[in-house]
């Protein structure tokens, strides 16, 4: 019987798309890695550069420049293509550029045969995976956008900060938008196993000074903190990435803050939208409905409506 083989094709070899295939690497997730971009010498390098490192690392990878047509046996397509926002852009303003890009891209990865996971982390994220959704006909559990899994890791870096507990310590995450209208059901947040909200009537001293509201801002801008600094988030992303490929070729049942259809959960319909969901061998697997508080719910039905509009700005491009 022969052993199969991992294999990631990942669409767009910039800053996003090599450090997700370097985290990739790193972690020996994958077998095989396939660059793919319209700068094909780029691709190229990418994949060189990767494979240089692999001598050095504990598990052995092929890395490689290919096309689309590579996607007819791969497992998991990557989409990280399309351009950065500037600095008077918010990531759904980027939608229209995207979508030209995106459509170049996803009929001929399915021409291919591909019959595997879309993991899409192009911006405006979850309108996106709506898009490619809607356009490859795909099972809904087989597209998932990265969505809230980076701002997830970004408001635990944040409340460790001003709490000074361990982040691995902290269960934590936003919901909603990968964008400025995130949202973060506090209700849930816990310490070690005690609710945060607890804590603060409890321990005013140590807890009682957060501001909860400056913190999900400060967690919504987090990306431009990156952006602005150096021109792009890529090691954040990276591992965000790697952490839900993970989960799909180990079939971990891991539960992580991800962009995926809601139909009829949390009182929403046909919107990709992050919310605490089970990561397995078959994809997004199944969505954990949390109950939240009736701000809570007014605060995700708002970042709905958001995306919703722009779901059909997508479809009118």
């Amino acid at each position: 019987m022969g052993i199969k083989t991992r294999k990631i094709l990942i669409v767009g070899a910039g800053h996003v798309g090599s450090h997700c295939a370097f985290a990739l690497a790193t972690q020996g997730v994958c077998d095989e890695i396939i660059m793919v971009d319209i700068d094909e010498d780029k691709a190229n390098s990418q994949a060189v550069d990767i494979s240089d490192a692999v001598a050095y690392l504990p598990h052995h990878v092929e890395a490689r420049k290919g096309s689309l047509k590579d996607a007819k046996d791969a497992d998991i397509v990557i989409i990280s293509a399309g351009p950065l926002p500037n600095k008077e852009q918010t990531r759904l303003d980027t939608l229209e550029s995207t979508i030209e890009i995106i459509k170049t891209i996803v009929d001929p990865i399915m021409e291919s045969g591909f019959n595997g996971i879309f993991v899409s982390i192009s911006n405006p994220c979850d309108v996106i995976a709506h898009y490619i959704w809607k356009k490859t006909g795909l099972p809904k559990n087989r597209v998932i956008g990265t969505g809230t899994a980076l701002d997830s890791s970004r408001l635990r870096r944040i409340l460790s900060s001003e709490i000074g507990i361990d982040q691995k310590s902290i269960q934590a995450y936003s919901m909603g938008e990968h964008g400025d209208s995130q949202m973060v059901p506090w209700s849930h947040v816990s310490i070690g196993g005690k609710l945060l909200l607890d804590l603060i009537e409890e321990k005013k001293e140590a807890y009682g000074k957060l501001d909860l509201s400056d913190i999900v801002k400060r967690t919504a801008y987090a990306g431009w903190v990156v952006l602005n600094g150096k021109g792009s988030t890529e090691f954040g992303i990276g591992t965000a990435l790697t952490e839900i490929v993970k989960a799909i070729f180990h079939d971990e049942k891991k539960i992580l803050p991800c962009s995926v259809l809601l139909e009829g959960e949390y009182g929403q319909n046909n919107v990709f939208a992050s919310v605490p969901t089970i990561i397995g061998k078959d994809g997004a697997e199944e969505i954990i409905e949390i109950k939240l508080t009736e701000k809570e719910q007014e605060e995700f039905n708002h970042t709905c409506n958001i995306l919703k509009d722009y779901i059909l700005k997508a479809k009118q491009l």
